[in-house]
């Protein structure tokens, strides 16, 4: 049986909230943006290449922000001697090159446990906590730019996906 991506409910981030519950809650609601344009599709279509010479698909988009929520959260932020899930130094685009023989199924599982992961790494560390980067040693971040980042690149690439999702069946939505 051909796998389909599961439907979800996305909850609206509050419009009067502290600095972090604020941070968090719109981190969320992006998170949960991405899946929700994949809902209902099936492996084919997650598949699905934008156009050549592109690798951009559905599938791709949630195996790279799997990376990007292990590399800023876990292995920078948190320090947590970590490997990247998909890429390597021989591979750094392998998250979106990568999903000919890959099983959505397992990398949709993979972005939810890597979110909760995530959050459990920081969630004891201040807005305020600074940490370099392995990839990126040369400059200083602080966990409240590390958010807004996570906000700003979800944000970004769910725009990608309303366009994939568009050329896959039509449809459109926020």
């Amino acid at each position: 049986m051909n796998w389909i991506a599961p439907d979800l409910a996305r909850t609206d981030a509050p419009r009067i909230a502290d600095e972090r519950p604020m941070l968090q809650a719109w981190l969320d609601f992006h998170r949960d943006t991405l899946l929700l344009k994949c809902t209902g599709l099936d492996e084919e279509q997650l598949k699905r290449r934008s156009a050549e010479p592109s690798t951009l698909s559905l599938h791709g988009l949630v195996r790279h922000m799997t990376e990007v929520e292990r590399g800023w959260f876990r292995l920078a932020a948190a320090a947590q001697p970590v490997p990247y899930v998909y890429g390597s130094e021989d591979n750094l685009d392998g998250d979106f090159d990568d999903t000919e023989t890959a099983d959505p199924a397992t990398d949709f599982a993979a972005l939810r446990r890597e979110i909760e992961l995530a959050d459990a790494a920081v969630a004891d560390l201040p807005l305020d906590h600074t940490f370099k980067h392995p990839r990126r040693p040369d400059l200083e971040y602080n966990l409240r730019w590390v958010y807004l980042h996570m906000i700003e690149e979800y944000a970004r690439h769910n725009g990608h996906a309303d366009l994939l999702r568009e050329r896959i069946d039509g449809a459109t939505g926020d």
